[in-house]
């Protein structure tokens, strides 16, 4: 069975073949990163637009590349939610008419399923296992006990990581994205010349909260006077301020010592629901599990607790349409046919009662 999987969740354009038996045949991402960088994050209406310019190239380069054409075509799959409502639109309107016009069935992916699915792409999964997706709108911990059972245990309070890192940039004057441009200026810079907090890191809970490590990171810049005109709120920050002469030595260590404060919190929780729930493997992904140092403590941290670990390759961390093709598989299978006037859902937590899936 030849699947098209098809994800616009948010500003990644981007579409695959995928096989019934897990088999990527092509994965073709079109990036909107130049067209957000000088807004310091996504505009929704700009990647809606950017969307519709390029899914027909994506679409069809992805099946050039898989050698397929749209007769070998058995499946649809689509990102239905959580995104921007007008970036999923396109992709659900091109996947919805493309299923109609080849009389073919068609599947809606949850966003999150679809990061989680990206473990299997290379790797054998064993369950029950412990899922977290890291990503730029989201950080989730899940008990995840068979194929269709997820169960969500853990979640962000605040801000997603991967939004945290792109804040934190923003108001270091690194630019974006965020979390690319922090990894590399925190490369060999010592994180513990700056104290930094890590929220909620002993609380008990599976919870995140990164708010407050952003605040703290603000205060430390105000009190160490690194910029000249500091506006107080994230959202009125200049776009383009200069480091005080002689400061400039401060903000690569700023900036290492938030990645190391975000590291140690996220390896923690995910540690602690491993060992809590009687699981021997961890499996994270989304945007954030690129991150080479996130990926190096946790592997040297389940080394030593006798933890399994998965981390898709990079390529299959970010948004992608591979991990929603995947995910799509299982849906083919047991008939989770979606309608053809399936909507946009912008807001989707990956439960068993929103998902309409588990008895």
């Amino acid at each position: 069975m030849n699947i098209l999987a098809i994800e616009t969740s948010c500003d990644e354009t981007a579409a695959a073949l995928v096989t019934d038996t897990g088999d990527v045949l092509s994965n073709v991402v079109a990036s909107q990163i130049a067209d957000h960088a000088a807004f310091g994050g996504v505009v929704p209406e700009i990647a809606s637009r950017r969307h519709t310019e390029l899914i027909g190239g994506v679409v069809a380069e992805a099946m050039a590349e898989a050698g397929i054409s749209k007769e070998d075509l058995h499946g649809v799959c689509v990102t239905q939610g959580p995104g921007l409502v007008g970036a999923l639109l396109v992709g659900i309107s091109f996947a919805k008419a493309l299923a109609w016009g080849l009389n073919i069935p068609l599947c809606g992916i949850n966003h999150l399923e679809g990061h989680l699915s990206a473990a299997k792409i290379d790797h054998e999964i064993t369950y029950p296992h412990i899922g977290m997706v890291v990503s730029g709108g989201h950080t989730s911990l899940y008990r995840i006990d068979n194929p269709s059972s997820i169960i969500q245990i853990g979640q962000t309070l605040d801000d997603a990581a991967g939004e945290a890192f792109d804040k934190v940039a923003k108001l270091l004057d690194l630019g974006y994205p965020g979390g690319v441009i922090i990894e590399k200026i925190s490369q060999g810079i010592d994180p513990h010349t700056i104290d930094l907090p890590r929220p909620m890191i002993n609380d008990g809970s599976y919870d995140f909260s990164f708010s407050g490590l952003k605040t703290a990171v603000l205060n430390r810049v105000i009190a160490e006077e690194i910029f000249t005109d500091m506006d107080l709120r994230f959202s009125g920050l200049p776009q383009t301020r200069k480091p005080v002469p002689g400061k400039e030595a401060l903000i690569p260590k700023i900036a290492s010592a938030f990645q190391e404060a975000v590291v140690d919190v996220l390896t923690a929780k995910a540690i602690q629901a491993v060992k809590d729930h009687g699981a021997d493997l961890l499996v994270v992904s989304g945007g954030v599990a690129s991150n080479t140092a996130l990926r190096m403590r946790l592997k040297t941290v389940t080394s030593e607790e006798g933890i399994n670990l998965v981390i898709p390759e990079r390529k299959y961390c970010t948004d992608n349409a591979a991990m929603i093709g995947i995910a799509g598989i299982r849906y083919f299978r047991e008939g989770l046919i979606a309608p053809l006037d399936i909507n946009a859902r912008s807001r989707w937590p990956l439960t068993a009662e929103t998902r309409g899936i588990l008895s």
